[in-house]
């Protein structure tokens, strides 16, 4: 992956931490299983049972 760009790939949340998007992810080819916020893979590689409240998290938004 080449030089990361702000607005694209990540953004500063309201704590200041670097939060990286859904592009971000979809570049990068896969889950990392550390159950990011813009996970576009359904946490796929995120054990139990953090996956299932993650994915419930992500419903009820």
């Amino acid at each position: 992956m080449n030089t990361l760009i702000e607005g694209k790939d990540f953004y500063f949340n309201e704590n200041g931490l670097m939060v990286m998007t859904e592009h971000y992810h979809l570049e990068k080819g896969s889950c990392c299983g550390l159950g990011c916020l813009h996970c576009p893979y359904l946490y796929k590689m995120v054990s139990e049972p953090n996956r299932t409240h993650l994915l419930n998290s992500k419903i009820e938004k």
